[in-house]
C-alpha cells in the first residue's frame, strides 16, 4: 500500500474491464521538501506562523509554528524532526496523517514494479522501475502534459488515453473533450494517484472513464472510428514493447475517426535512442495506414493523421 510496504491487495494477474469511479480522499496533507524547507527558514527567523501548501502547491494555508511542532488549521501536527526528514529527501512525497508522516510509494504484485510519487516544483511525477514517467529535466510534468495536448489541439470529441498513470493527460484532455476514456494496466498506478492532489479530477470528473487492463487487448473491444483524438504515452520500449508494435498501431488506426489525430510520445527525438525509436515508430505507423506522421520535438513525440 502507499505506506511504504507491499500491497497485499494486488494479485499477480491483471483484472480487466471498467473500473468504478472512486473519489480521491478529500482531506489529505501531502508534502515534499519544496513545502517544508520554507518552514525551517521561518523557524530560524523565529516567525510564529508561515504559509504552506498542504497539497503540493495547489493551494496554501497558514500554519502555526510552535517550539515542538507545526500545527495545521485542521489539527494535524508535524514535528520538527519530521520537517527535517522531509526536507532532506529530494525524491519522495509524504503523507501526513494525524501526527505521522509516511513516504508515498506502492509495490504492485501485478507488475513487480515499485511506483514512487516523486517531488517536483509543481505536479509530481511517478518513478516506475527507476524511470520517471514524465519529463522533469528543465521542465515539469504539467508543462510536459500541456505540450502533448497542444500537439493535437483542438482536443475534441471522444478521446482515448492509452496509459493513465497519474491521470494528467486524461485530466487535461477532459477540459475540452466531450469524453475521455483512459486505460491503465497496473492497479497500483491508480492507488498511487489517489494520494496525489494533482490527480483528483481523474476520480471526480464525470467526463473521464477509467478502464483497467492491457491497452493492447482492450483496444480490440472498441468499435471502429470511436475516437477523434488518441493520446498514446506508453512506458519506454523495453517496458512495454507491445504498445510499439505494428499490430497495436493498426488497432489505433481502426478506432480513430476519419481526420482524427494520434499523438505518440517517444522521448527526445534528438537523442540517439529516441531518434532510432522514432524511425521505427514512424515506419510502423505508416504501414498501419496513417497518411502522414509529423515530428513534434517540443513534445518529444509524433502526431499521426488519419
Amino acid at each position: 500500500n502507499a505506506w511504504g510496504v507491499c500491497s497485499p491487495g494486488h494479485r499477480a494477474g491483471i483484472r480487466w474491464g471498467r473500473r468504478r469511479q472512486e473519489k480521491a480522499w478529500p482531506s489529505m496533507i501531502v508534502l515534499s521538501y519544496y513545502q517544508t524547507r520554507p518552514l525551517l527558514a521561518a523557524r530560524q527567523q523565529s516567525q510564529p506562523s508561515a504559509t504552506i501548501s498542504p497539497d503540493l502547491g495547489l493551494t496554501t494555508t497558514e500554519v502555526r509554528l510552535d517550539p515542538d511542532e507545526v500545527i495545521f488549521p485542521t489539527g494535524e501536527k508535524l514535528t520538527w524532526g519530521d520537517v527535517r526528514r522531509i526536507s532532506s529527501n529530494e525524491k519522495q512525497c509524504f503523507l501526513l496523517e494525524g501526527q505521522a508522516i509516511r513516504p508515498i510509494h506502492v509495490y504492485s504484485e501485478a507488475t513487480n514494479w515499485v511506483r514512487t510519487l516523486f517531488a517536483t516544483p509543481s505536479a509530481p511525477t511517478t518513478i516506475v522501475a527507476g524511470f520517471p514517467m514524465h519529463r522533469i529535466q528543465d521542465t515539469t510534468p504539467r508543462e510536459d502534459t500541456l505540450k502533448k495536448i497542444a500537439a493535437i489541439a483542438p482536443v475534441i470529441g471522444q478521446v482515448l488515453d492509452t496509459a493513465t498513470g497519474l491521470g494528467y493527460t486524461a485530466i487535461e484532455a477532459a477540459r475540452t473533450a466531450e469524453h475521455v476514456t483512459t486505460i491503465e494496466l497496473d492497479p497500483a498506478a491508480l492507488e498511487l494517484a489517489r494520494f496525489n492532489p494533482w490527480s483528483r479530477d481523474l476520480f471526480d470528473n464525470p467526463r473521464i472513464t477509467q478502464l483497467l487492463g492491457d491497452a493492447a487487448e482492450l483496444i480490440e473491444t472498441f468499435p471502429e472510428r470511436s475516437f477523434a483524438r488518441i493520446i498514446h504515452d506508453p512506458p519506454i520500449l523495453n517496458l512495454a514493447g507491445d504498445l510499439y508494435s505494428g499490430a497495436f498501431y493498426s488497432q489505433l488506426y481502426r478506432v480513430l475517426t476519419a481526420k482524427g489525430q494520434l499523438f505518440h510520445y517517444i522521448g527526445d527525438l534528438a537523442s540517439h535512442s529516441g531518434g532510432r525509436t522514432a524511425a521505427g515508430v514512424v515506419r510502423r505507423l505508416q504501414e498501419a495506414g496513417f497518411r502522414r506522421v509529423a515530428r513534434h520535438p517540443e513534445a518529444f513525440g509524433v502526431v499521426a493523421f488519419k
